[in-house]
């Protein structure tokens, strides 16, 4: 199994910036992808971007190109999302789940519980 942790959420005003870490452990040479998701209460989870563990492939969705970027640092087996120019509507629980690169979120296999990000206007 694969463990997965988020940290990083909190309150920021629309603007700024904030960076979230997802920190993977246990059988990790299994992962292939690391994604960020994030869900508003009521509405459905949306992909956000991820990256595959090699770094040869990295996707983005388009409300938040040119905003947010993912990195990682391989030794420590953690993905990080930066995200610039927060606006209200990025006002998530934002998840990370490992899988095959890309927004299918019933096609991920492990997931974390999330971090909450408040962006206030």
């Amino acid at each position: 199994q694969v463990q997965l942790v988020e940290s990083g959420g909190g309150l920021v005003q629309a603007g700024g910036s904030l960076r979230l870490s997802c920190a993977a452990s246990g059988r990790t040479f299994t992962v292939y992808a690391i994604n960020w998701f994030r869900q508003v209460p009521g509405k459905e989870r949306e992909f956000v971007g991820g990256t595959t563990v090699s770094g040869g492939a990295t996707s983005y969705a388009d409300s938040v190109k040119g905003r947010f970027t993912i990195s990682r640092d391989n030794a420590k087996f953690t993905m990080y999302l930066q995200m610039n120019s927060l606006k209200p509507e990025d006002t998530a629980v934002y998840y990370c789940a490992s899988g095959p690169l890309g927004g299918v979120d019933r096609a991920m296999e492990y997931w974390g519980k999330g971090t909450v990000v408040t962006v206030s206007s």
